[in-house]
């Protein structure tokens, strides 16, 4: 994991981890790297400290981030480093939201059957009881045998870790 100080063209500076620094250049080409403050995606690197780490002394917190002089007037200033940073733009915060949402209904209104889904879903579709929403969980081969069979069904939407 790489550790970036970041600057948006607003003059809001932040940080934030990447796999590599190929994951970072394609995360900033595709513009999925954004402004916690102005979501802004026109966004550079900043010089920064190396973190090297010493064997002759015991572990220390490592330092913060050194920005460049910016070379516009600073604006508002990010939170603080130890403060956590949301990097998914509102709207991608809005999609969650909704799709948190719909999971959480689907789940509250339909019947769970666990790892009988595929069972139970065939019962429904061919009248042997009760139409009713069922939620549950089916192998692969049982999810391509009821669609083969036209069985409708959707999978529930996974949401990333809240944490993420």
């Amino acid at each position: 994991m790489i550790k970036y100080a970041l600057h948006c063209d607003k003059a809001h500076d932040f940080e934030s981890w990447f796999p590599s620094s190929a994951s970072y250049d394609e995360q900033r080409r595709r513009k999925l790297v954004a402004c916690p403050v102005c979501n802004s995606t026109r966004i550079e690197k900043t010089l920064m400290a190396p973190q090297v780490a010493r064997r002759d002394r015991a572990p220390e917190r490592p330092p913060a981030a050194v920005p460049a002089p910016a070379a516009k007037p600073p604006g508002p200033q990010a939170p603080a480093t130890d403060a956590p940073v949301a990097m998914a733009s509102p709207a991608a915060q809005e999609l969650r939201a909704r799709l948190r949402e719909l999971r959480d209904h689907l789940t509250r209104t339909a019947d769970p059957v666990g790892d009988r889904f595929a069972e139970e879903a065939r019962k429904i579709h061919y009248g042997e009881v009760e139409h009713r929403s069922i939620y549950g969980s089916a192998t692969p081969e049982e999810a391509r045998e009821l669609h083969e069979e036209g069985i409708e069904f959707h999978p529930l939407p996974t949401l990333p870790d809240d944490r993420n």
